[in-house]
């Protein structure tokens, strides 16, 4: 942070003399042409713009972003999460607290990120993001989701005052690298995936809206039908059903000792 502050000032500093270089020549061509003291001020004005614009406009942020690709780099050191929509307009109040608590980030050695849940919708199913903004903590992989007043000093206190271990953790089975948040990842991205290529036959396409929902309703039934066969080819390698083997064709020796014992069962009787 030090680091791109000090870069941002010396651009600053470069941007600086050459304002003054051209106001003062500005200056001497109009003290030429007109001795009026009038243009001083225009040029003290364009002095103070350019030299704030450096520090507003070209700052670094401190905020990280986290996709579904970097994620696990949160099961590492602490970190303080904000899930967020640009719509949102709870997290468009949020978000210059948010920023201010990430210049403390190096001195309270925690890592904060944020988390567009509209571009990174397997992050949202994967941590069960159901109100917008959701703040989490993670400390060393375990995740605590934030409760509390969010401003940057109650942010601070969080962190510096440990109040986080009064919370408790997330359980292993629900947290976001076990396999029932991954499965909901998954689903959450499907699902993103399906109205990706519906406003794409509609959009792009030209498709009517019955005409998408009819290729969404093949491509099920085709998908359950490969699954079906999938599953009991399966069932029948892991447990094949047994054969009956034929009863034997009695012979006729055995033929002839059926009869005699039957005709000795009359005589007897």
């Amino acid at each position: 942070m030090r680091t791109g502050r000090s870069a941002c000032a010396g651009g600053s500093e470069e941007v600086l003399r050459g304002v003054r270089a051209a106001a003062f020549a500005v200056g001497g061509r109009a003290a030429d042409m007109a001795p009026s003291r009038s243009l001083r001020i225009p040029v003290a004005v364009l002095l103070l713009l350019l030299w704030g614009a450096p520090w507003t406009h070209g700052r670094r942020s401190d905020v990280r972003i986290i996709t579904d690709e970097n994620w696990r780099e949160l099961l590492e050191g602490e970190w303080m999460i904000e899930f967020y929509a640009p719509w949102c307009p709870a997290c468009q109040n949020l978000q210059p607290e948010w920023e201010s608590f990430a210049e403390w980030g190096e001195d309270l050695e925690v890592n904060v990120a944020k988390v567009d849940v509209t571009e990174q919708p397997g992050l949202s199913g994967r941590f069960i993001i159901t109100a917008l903004p959701t703040i989490y903590h993670c400390k060393n992989g375990e995740f605590r989701r934030y409760q509390g007043s969010r401003t940057k000093k109650d942010f601070i206190n969080f962190i510096s005052e440990k109040e986080w271990k009064s919370i408790e953790p997330v359980s292993s089975w629900l947290g976001p690298g076990s396999v029932l948040m991954s499965s909901m990842s998954a689903l959450f991205q499907l699902s993103m995936w399906i109205r990706t290529c519906h406003n794409y036959f509609i959009e792009d396409l030209g498709l009517p809206v019955w005409g998408s929902y009819t290729v969404f309703a093949l491509a099920t039934l085709l998908s359950g039908l490969l699954l079906g066969l999938c599953m009991i080819f399966v069932a029948d390698c892991l447990c094949p059903s047994k054969r009956r083997r034929p009863q034997p064709y009695p012979s006729n020796k055995k033929i002839e000792t059926l009869r005699g014992q039957e005709t000795r069962l009359r005589l007897h009787n």
